[in-house]
């Protein structure tokens, strides 16, 4: 069941209405004293109608969850679409600039606050949540896969498990690295890249591997995949959501 509804939001042009979208898994009605873990995600318009995405196609998350009986909450907020790319802003931990879109502050942290101090005491109140970080994950794509690394890195006591799928590593790539070398033994985290988008960016392969070595070597249980084939749009994220799942779900014995 995918229920939709609007919050308040701290967005950077001052307080907005945003909507939000709430999948609760199947057997949340018919268990009823069954508790869940929670999945907070970025770019929720994408995450679950095609109706609503931004071009036309969504991850069909919501589909996948129920074809796979999935014990998992989801929440998803949508992003900010403003026309001066307030996105990206909104969706960095730290200022970057770009050759084609310019350059840009870092509203990313506080954009974690406001899912980490609002809207997760929200859903905890209001539904049966496990609200410990090993069942509070994170996850996105792009700027949303780059908050999902950031997320987990640097508010692992709010957020124990990510999925980070195509993430913007370029806006920073050695202050992750840097970050990375701070991760918590035991976190979770699945991460990858398409091949095709690997071309799109001189030195991503380089990067990327520099710091799936690193958080390797902090202990991170880490799922680590460059996608054949792999390109930088929604049907291919999708695809790789058994990969993705699996490894959040993967070994939460209460379960």
């Amino acid at each position: 069941m995918i229920e939709t509804w609007s919050l308040r939001y701290p967005a950077v042009g001052g307080e907005e209405e945003r909507r939000a979208y709430l999948y609760l898994p199947t057997m949340y009605k018919t268990q009823p004293e069954r508790r869940f873990p929670v999945l907070y995600m970025f770019d929720g318009q994408n995450v679950f109608f095609d109706q609503d995405a931004t071009y036309g196609k969504s991850w069909g998350l919501g589909e996948y969850l129920d074809y796979t009986d999935t014990p998992l909450i989801v929440a998803a907020v949508a992003c900010n679409t403003g026309c001066h790319n307030e996105r990206l802003t909104e969706y960095t931990p730290y200022p970057f600039q770009d050759a084609q879109y310019g350059s840009f502050a870092a509203g990313g942290r506080e954009t974690l606050g406001w899912y980490a101090r609002q809207l997760k005491p929200l859903l905890d109140q209001n539904l049966r949540t496990l609200p410990d970080p090993a069942h509070t994950f994170l996850a996105g794509s792009s700027m949303g896969g780059l908050m999902s690394l950031y997320g987990l890195l640097a508010w692992g006591h709010v957020f124990g498990r990510a999925a980070a799928l195509s993430p913007s590593i370029w806006v920073a790539p050695d202050k992750l690295l840097a970050l990375a070398g701070r991760a918590k033994a035991g976190q979770v985290l699945y991460m990858d890249y398409g091949q095709q988008e690997m071309a799109g960016r001189t030195g991503m392969r380089r990067d990327f591997g520099a710091l799936c070595g690193r958080l390797m070597e902090r202990g991170v249980q880490l799922t680590g995949r460059i996608v054949p084939g792999g390109q930088h749009n929604e049907a291919s994220w999708q695809r790789q959501l058994p990969f993705a799942i699996e490894t959040l779900m993967y070994g939460l014995p209460e379960l």
